[in-house]
């Protein structure tokens, strides 16, 4: 018998779909961490503006305590219980104050010479020459 198929008979076979999933997921996670700790911290930094600083922060410590979360919940510890959920919460607070900050760089500005002289150009005035050469009377008066 190989070592698989006594690990097999160890956990229910519903749940080996589970468990291959999630072996793959921390590989993932293992090969994310291996580029992002190959590139120095102060290297990097230097090559992002102060706001992409902060999501790659934001996404750093997120990601950490979402990996302490489920080492807790591995250790049969409720992590809902735990100080860990309020400190997520805080995050995912940041990191919509980051996002809408972000949203509002990408929203179009408004150029108030450009839209009144667009009304402006738009808006249909009267003149003197208007008024001689129309060829339909004026309403109120009767043609003689």
């Amino acid at each position: 018998m190989s070592e698989d198929d006594s690990n097999m008979e160890e956990y229910p076979t519903e749940i080996h779909d589970y468990l291959a999933a999630f072996e793959k997921s921390l590989g993932s996670v293992d090969e994310m961490l291996k580029t992002m700790m190959s590139v120095s911290r102060s290297e990097l930094l230097q090559k992002l503006d102060p706001l992409e600083q902060a999501k790659l922060d934001l996404v750093s410590v997120y990601t950490l305590n979402s990996m302490f979360w489920v080492y807790l919940a591995t250790q049969g510890i409720n992590p809902k219980e735990h100080p860990v959920k309020q400190e997520l919460e805080r995050i995912r607070t940041y990191m919509n104050k980051v996002k809408e900050i972000t949203d509002k760089k990408k929203a179009s500005k408004l150029d108030k010479g450009a839209a009144s002289r667009f009304v402006k150009n738009a808006l249909w005035e009267p003149n003197a020459e208007n008024e001689h050469t129309s060829k339909t009377p004026a309403k109120g008066k009767k043609r003689q």
